[in-house]
C-alpha cells in the first residue's frame, strides 16, 4: 500500500493568492541589471553601429521604443517603432506591444529547435542612463516576446540625452542621443522578406512605424 500526503486546503489557498498577486503587480514583471547580465544575452559585435542604424532609420523621440531582428551576421532583417503608452510600467504590456510589431514585420522562427534571429530593443527615453524599473519592465517583455516568437532575446539599449547604452553590459557611447541629428549609417540588410498582409495593430499602440 502506498501512503501520499495531500497539502492542506490552506496551502493551497496561499498559493493561488501568491500566483493571483504576481500576475497582477506589475512590480513582478521586471528584470534586475544583475538577473539581466546572467540570463546570457548575446553581445553586439559593434553596438554603435546597430544603434547608429536605428536611430537614422526611425528618428526616435523620448517614450519611442524600437525593436529589431538581426540574423547571426548582426545584419538587420527587419524593424519596427512605436510609441509607448502613457501609463504605468508593465512588463506584460511591454511584451504585447513588442510580440504585434514582430509578428506584423518578421515571421516567426517556433518551428526551430534552436533560435537564430536575435531581436535587440532601443528605447529612447527622458532621465539618464542609469537603470530605471521602466527599464526592467522592457527587459522582462523582450525577452518574453522573443520566447514567444521563437527568437533570441538580444541586447537592450537606452537612448537618454547622455547618449546609448547597453544595459547589463556596460558599453555605451556620447553619440547619437534623443537630440543629435540622424548620422550616416552602414547597418546592412539581408534581403527584403516578401510583404505580409492581415493582421490588426494592438489597441495599446497609439503609432506604429516599420522600416
Amino acid at each position: 500500500m502506498t501512503f501520499g500526503f495531500a497539502p492542506s486546503s490552506a496551502a493551497s489557498t496561499s498559493s493561488s493568492a501568491d500566483l493571483s498577486a504576481a500576475s497582477t503587480n506589475p512590480l513582478a514583471r521586471m528584470l534586475e541589471p544583475a538577473e539581466w547580465a546572467a540570463a546570457g544575452i548575446p553581445l553586439l559585435r559593434n553596438p554603435r553601429e546597430v544603434v547608429s542604424g536605428l536611430h537614422s532609420r526611425h528618428r526616435p523621440k523620448p517614450a519611442t521604443a524600437i525593436v529589431a531582428v538581426l540574423d547571426p551576421n548582426e545584419r538587420l532583417c527587419a524593424s519596427a517603432s512605436f510609441t509607448r503608452q502613457s501609463a504605468p510600467a508593465d512588463g506584460w504590456m511591454f511584451r504585447n506591444a513588442l510580440l504585434a510589431q514582430l509578428r506584423r514585420v518578421i515571421p516567426h522562427d517556433l518551428r526551430r529547435r534552436t533560435p537564430v534571429r536575435t531581436a535587440v530593443l532601443l528605447y529612447c527615453r527622458e532621465g539618464d542612463a542609469r537603470w530605471t524599473e521602466e527599464d526592467g519592465a522592457w527587459m522582462w517583455g523582450l525577452r518574453d516576446a522573443c520566447t514567444l516568437h521563437g527568437l533570441r532575446c538580444g541586447a537592450y539599449i537606452t537612448l537618454t540625452r547622455d547618449g546609448w547604452q547597453v544595459l547589463g553590459e556596460g558599453r555605451g557611447g556620447r553619440r547619437p542621443h534623443t537630440d543629435s541629428p540622424p548620422e550616416p549609417f552602414a547597418l546592412s540588410e539581408v534581403p527584403p522578406l516578401p510583404p505580409r498582409t492581415g493582421g490588426a495593430a494592438s489597441d495599446i499602440l497609439r503609432r506604429a512605424a516599420a522600416r
